[in-house]
């Protein structure tokens, strides 16, 4: 039954719509005027969220795939990993036109006296080349071991996107704590496994792995 429904077009269709979900509440809010008195920065703060949201889920896939036995898991975190990209670019673009004005003098003086835009600059231009790289002709190109070795940046692009919203925050904490004991957890099983050295599929691909 489990392996009908990973494998149906429609529970993909189904994951696409659900992946929307965060960008068309901002959309609807928006149109209700419900964005708070800063909806710059609540769009921002959003976003951001999401963007580490969806890379925490991305990793999650493989664990899932480990605990459940089900290796069709492994179709849906291409997609996964593009939205993660994708909010993260709706994050970067809220800073770039409204908060910067796409001042290019103002931009790189807040890259660099500001740490936590420093870490976050860090964490997207990492996740530039995953996203480059996620069709399955770019595994073909450049080989499945140096592609899956780029395609470990993801770990470290998480791990900048949380440290960027815990240096943002400053006072209450709790949830980028939150999402750092997320990726330790995570990071410990993938430990295991290497450990283990349980033989790997194509699923080992960590963030936007192509269908093959």
């Amino acid at each position: 039954m489990w392996k009908k429904i990973l494998f149906s077009r429609w529970t993909k269709a189904a994951l696409f719509a659900a992946c929307l979900i965060p960008a068309a509440l901002l959309v609807w809010r928006g149109f209700q005027g419900d964005l708070t008195a800063n909806p710059v920065e609540y769009i921002e703060h959003a976003t951001g969220d999401w963007v580490i949201r969806f890379l925490l889920i991305t990793l999650s896939v493989t664990p899932l795939r480990k605990i459940f036995n089900q290796p069709l898991l492994t179709r849906y975190r291409r997609m996964l990993g593009l939205f993660s990209f994708f909010y993260v670019c709706v994050h970067l673009l809220m800073y770039l036109i409204f908060d910067q004005m796409f001042d290019p003098s103002g931009i790189w003086a807040d890259v660099l006296k500001r740490p936590y835009i420093t870490v976050g600059t860090a964490g997207f231009l990492l996740m530039i080349p995953l996203a480059a790289t996620s069709t399955a002709a770019m595994v073909r190109r450049l080989g499945p071991k140096r592609w899956q070795l780029l395609h470990r940046l993801v770990y470290f692009s998480t791990l900048a996107g949380i440290i960027h919203y815990y240096w943002l925050v400053k006072s209450d904490v709790r949830e980028p704590l939150m999402y750092g004991a997320i990726l330790t957890l995570l990071m410990l099983f993938r430990l295991r496994m290497w450990l283990r050295k349980e033989p790997k599929s194509v699923d080992a691909r960590p963030l936007m792995a192509a269908r093959t």
